[in-house]
């Protein structure tokens, strides 16, 4: 699989994990284990989150297993012309209240993503494709998975065993680089909003 910081280069010092973590979407079809996708799971819990409040959850299905089918059809045309190789699917959804006093919690799809980050994270540490997703039907997910009033849908994310690009199609092997990023001084801004 080829490496962020083959291609990347980042203009502060900083860990190379950053830089080689890339969403790749070529994947050989092979099933991913229960025990695989356990230590994916294990690193997301440990995000940080709004008073503790752990809002994330994750949905997931492998492939060959009986829920397969069911996250599948939920992706649109384009994903599924490449997950169709994907060894796991995980959806991820957020609590929107705290459990501890019922109140609404500000912070919960910012907390999701700190637990999407380590899932990423630790499965391209151990040499997997992790790539996310918006492009799915949101409404027909909530009610095929049974997902109920205060949760909210957040995205959806394919894992799988990398493969060559030349599996991919034309235009998607054309895609399949690590991407780059704007430049850091048009993401901050010392003091108020300055874009």
């Amino acid at each position: 699989m080829i490496k962020g910081s083959e291609n990347r280069k980042a203009d502060h010092a900083i860990d190379k994990i950053f830089l080689d973590r890339w969403s790749p979407r070529a994947m050989t079809g092979e099933p991913i284990s229960q025990e695989e996708l356990l230590t994916l799971f294990e690193a997301a819990r440990w995000a940080p989150s709004s008073y503790n409040g752990q809002p994330w959850r994750m949905l997931y299905a492998r492939r060959g297993t009986e829920h397969w089918q069911t996250f599948f059809d939920l992706l649109v045309e384009f994903n599924q012309s490449w997950v169709k190789t994907a060894g796991a699917l995980v959806l991820f959804i957020s609590r929107t209240h705290f459990d501890f006093n019922g109140e609404p919690s500000v912070t919960h799809s910012f907390d999701t993503g700190a637990a999407w980050e380590n899932l990423a994270l630790q499965g391209w540490l151990k040499g997997l494709v992790v790539h996310g997703m918006q492009g799915f039907d949101y409404e027909r997910a909530r009610t095929a998975l049974n997902i109920p009033e205060g949760f909210q849908v957040e995205a959806i994310c394919a894992i799988g065993k990398p493969a060559d690009p030349a599996t991919l199609s034309e235009d998607l092997r054309a895609k399949e680089a690590p991407s780059e990023r704007r430049k850091l001084e048009e993401t901050i801004c010392e003091g108020p909003f300055c874009f």
